[in-house]
């Protein structure tokens, strides 16, 4: 029988709801993967300290023979230093998660107080402390350093870090028990002593275990409830740059991942951050409405409860531009223009709607698997987007006291000198991308952002067939210098007539779907 649509709605929430508090003693994705750099340093640290503390002194003197002379010698060290070796090996493996780690690490503190007990206590008595005064005997092992420095530095659920506390302080009566039995310990403890110098200690020292757990846990909860953002929550950094950061990101109640990219009031070096924040969330509600499959897809954008604006993206299976041409080096005609192509629909789209992108650059070009295409190519970072009619120059550019809007080896000449920008001002920085693509350098190399702009606004640059390992046709070098001209006037008129000009081109070489293909599964295969 099928469920009422109220029924199946109700349930999805319900089940929403459990999940959500299963994991809500999960640390977030990024603080798992730091905690895991700290567990793999924590493994070096302890076993660098047991080699200099048994070792280092003997081996240096020559009496190896003489101070090792049995198992219960050297194998406790032995047998620790290899185990913490082991971990660090192991933790580093990128098919263990790092939620793994952490238990493979809770382990490793367990195993870890057994070492240091056995190293410490193992065949150490040779008489019998028997009367209360002599309690002092035992004092605090090694194990309680360890464990509280270890329940610091390698967070986990306050439950957990409480039972493997608990379970490394039972290595120190547990290491007394068996010498006492067959270590050949000469040790008669009453068992009341016995508890009070080797068991009640270490059970204050697991309640503080706990307590430094409680105050991470509590410290995680924090950092992930200041992470929702709307109906999403905030799970790996992926990226950062002036303007913000942008994090993998899972809605609460759809199975589907996305891109939030944040944009904090105190990234806005600007005399006026509210207005800039309203402006961008003007923005981002004109971007919402492209629908060109080439311009990222918004899913929904807002405020924070601390000031932060934010949107979220579709999150996207490939890499910019900038990282393509750097791990692959510059591409050919046809690959070129099969990517301008792509990115002139999605700017035709924008500049007929009146929004000018102002910072088109290869990190903002994104070409990636879509659905059953590869080779697809996403127009990013329209949120930074400005209409381009009845704006003056100040307007549409932030002064030197906020922050300049587009990026210098990409920036028209009317940008730089602060001039009236419009859509071919998008299409100038096309072509520096396509100059990018064909010879895999800057239209012009300069030494600052200053020099750059001064190349752009004063220069004429040598066409990309001077520099392309390919044989560049001659009417895709013109219509490279054409998008380069100073004056935009000289410029393609619309995103649309270039796109109709680069089709024109005639092509020695091509780029089929087939092609695609191949390269795609040759170069990022599918992960399984």
């Amino acid at each position: 029988m099928t469920e009422p649509p109220e029924l199946h709605l109700a349930k999805a929430r319900r089940e929403s709801s459990v999940d959500a508090r299963r994991s809500h003693g999960a640390l977030p994705q990024d603080l798992l993967d730091r905690a895991r750099k700290r567990l793999r340093s924590i493994c070096l640290i302890y076993a660098g300290t047991f080699f200099f503390a048994n070792y280092f002194v003997v081996l240096l003197l020559g009496k190896v023979r003489d101070e090792f002379s049995t198992f219960a010698d050297w194998g406790p060290g032995t047998i620790s230093i290899l185990v913490a070796l082991l971990l660090y090996v192991l933790v580093g493996r990128s098919n263990i998660s790092a939620a793994t780690a952490m238990v493979l690490g809770l382990g490793f503190e367990v195993a870890g107080s057994f070492g240091i007990a056995f190293a410490e206590f193992w065949g150490s008595f040779d008489r019998a402390p028997v009367t209360a005064t002599e309690i002092d005997h035992f004092g605090l092992s090694w194990v309680a350093v360890w464990v509280l420095c270890f329940t610091i530095v390698v967070p986990n659920r306050p439950r957990n870090a409480l039972m493997a506390a608990l379970a490394s302080g039972s290595a120190v009566p547990i290491s007394v028990a068996l010498s006492i039995r067959y270590g050949g310990t000469q040790l008669d403890l009453p068992p009341q002593l016995f508890f009070a110098g080797l068991v009640f200690p270490y059970i204050i020292v697991s309640g503080m275990a706990f307590a430094s757990a409680r105050v991470m846990f509590n410290l995680s909860s924090d950092v992930r409830r200041a992470r929702e953002m709307g109906a999403y929550r905030l799970e790996k950094q992926i990226g950062a740059g002036g303007m913000g950061e942008v994090w993998r990101a899972n809605h609460r109640m759809l199975a589907r991942p996305a891109a939030v990219k944040l944009i904090r009031p105190d990234q806005i070096r600007t005399h006026d951050a509210q207005t800039t924040l309203r402006r961008f969330e003007q923005e981002a509600q004109a971007t919402a409405a492209l629908r060109s499959p080439h311009t990222i897809e918004i899913y929904d954008f807002g405020l924070s409860d601390d000031d932060v604006f934010y949107y979220v993206m579709e999150l996207l299976d490939g890499f910019d531009l900038d990282t393509f041409v750097k791990l692959h080096g510059a591409q050919s005609p046809a690959r070129t223009i099969h990517i301008l192509r792509q990115a002139c629909h999605s700017l035709h789209e924008a500049h007929a709607a009146g929004l000018v992108h102002r910072d088109i650059k290869p990190a903002n070009l994104f070409v990636c698997r879509y659905g059953s295409d590869v080779d697809f190519v996403k127009v990013l970072d329209f949120g930074l987007v400005a209409e381009k009619s009845g704006e003056s120059a100040d307007h549409t550019k932030l002064t030197q006291k906020g922050l300049v809007i587009g990026s210098p080896a990409f920036m028209a000449p009317e940008m730089a000198m602060g001039g009236a920008v419009d859509g071919r001002a998008d299409l100038y920085a096309l072509g520096c991308i396509a100059y990018w693509l064909l010879t895999g350098h800057l239209v012009f190399e300069a030494a600052s952002a200053t020099e750059a702009i001064i190349h752009h606004a004063r220069d004429v640059p040598q066409p990309p067939s001077a520099f392309s390992e390919f044989d560049i046709p001659a009417e895709l070098d013109a219509i490279v210098m054409a998008c380069l001209e100073k004056d935009p006037n000289q410029r393609p008129r619309t995103a649309r007539e270039l796109s109709e000009r680069l089709e024109t081109v005639g092509l020695t070489d091509t780029w089929t779907a087939e092609q695609r293909e191949r390269w795609w599964q040759r170069h990022e295969p599918l992960q399984a």
